[in-house]
């Protein structure tokens, strides 16, 4: 039997723009044959898509998954060609269908999710299958998988699919999950993800190179009104706060209520239900954006 090397997979990826481990199994069976394996894919379906695979795919729909329970939840991103199609309920339909197998299989990469289960196929089959119906070139371009140990999860689709919001929240209470209360918050601060697109939850988790970059403008700018050093030392710090209010989403001012922040918010509503709430980290999955 003939050894299957990395780049020979590869080679074969890029002449059928068909997934990765099709590809290996496919030169398995044709025993190295390059040509053969080209073959197999066509007889599989795949390599059928596959000709669709140099048309850009600049539209396209997140779909979400959350369990009845609310523990666990998933997004997937689709790609494809039209908005009329990534508009289309089976388009949407099948996007938030491979979040819930991510959710339940939680692979470790785009090529896993589309090797795993679902139906009585699997993702990659579906997908070559509604290829096959829709007639446009598709790609699942990423996901997001969030299971707390403690807590809960929200998710939020925006515009049909153009923005996708999953948020995780920590509390003690096993009965916070179920309470009104606690999810028209869990919604409200999914909706306030999808409007205003913090970078994160909670100041700590700004990356340093983000604040470094910014407090060295707010140098810049405060060293220009002459001002002595100490003052544009003062100067910079509160507009790096300033910066914090508008990017962290526990600090954000509640777009519903500009009365009180989203960290507010969730006193507000842990102190109603005897909890401590808190908002943990979040998913926004925007349309063609990285």
């Amino acid at each position: 039997m003939a050894q299957i090397t990395a780049a020979m997979v590869k080679e074969l990826r890029e002449m059928t723009d068909s997934p990765m481990m099709e590809c290996k199994k496919a030169l398995v069976e044709a025993d190295g044959d390059m040509n053969a394996a080209v073959d197999i894919l066509r007889k599989n379906g795949l390599a059928a898509a596959a000709k669709k695979a140099g048309r850009e795919t600049n539209e396209g729909a997140v779909g979400a998954y959350v369990s009845a329970d609310g523990r666990e939840g998933a997004l997937c991103e689709v790609a494809c060609e039209t908005d009329f199609v990534g508009s289309n309920p089976k388009f949407t339909g099948f996007a938030a269908s491979v979040a819930e197998v991510a959710c339940a299989t939680e692979p470790a990469d785009v090529d896993a999710l589309l090797a795993a289960p679902m139906a009585a196929e699997t993702v990659q089959a579906e997908l070559t299958e509604l290829i096959h119906t829709m007639g446009e070139n598709m790609k699942i371009t990423r996901f997001a998988v969030r299971k707390p140990a403690s807590g809960a999860v929200s998710s939020y689709v925006h515009m049909g699919g153009k923005i996708g919001v999953l948020v995780e929240f920590s509390f003690e209470k096993a009965e916070t999950a179920s309470a009104d209360a606690f999810k028209t918050f869990a919604h409200d601060v999914a909706m306030q993800v999808a409007a205003t697109a913090p970078i994160c939850a909670v100041r700590e988790d700004v990356p340093q190179d983000v604040i470094d970059h910014e407090v060295s403008i707010y140098k810049a700018q405060a060293a220009e009104s002459g001002k002595p050093e100490a003052i544009q030392e003062k100067m910079a710090i509160g507009r790096l706060e300033k910066y914090y209010k508008g990017v962290v989403l526990n600090e954000q001012e509640f777009i519903k209520d500009s009365s009180m922040t989203i960290s507010a918010y969730a006193a507000k509503v842990s102190k109603e239900l005897g909890d401590t709430i808190k908002i943990v980290a979040f998913d926004r999955l925007a349309r063609g954006e990285e």
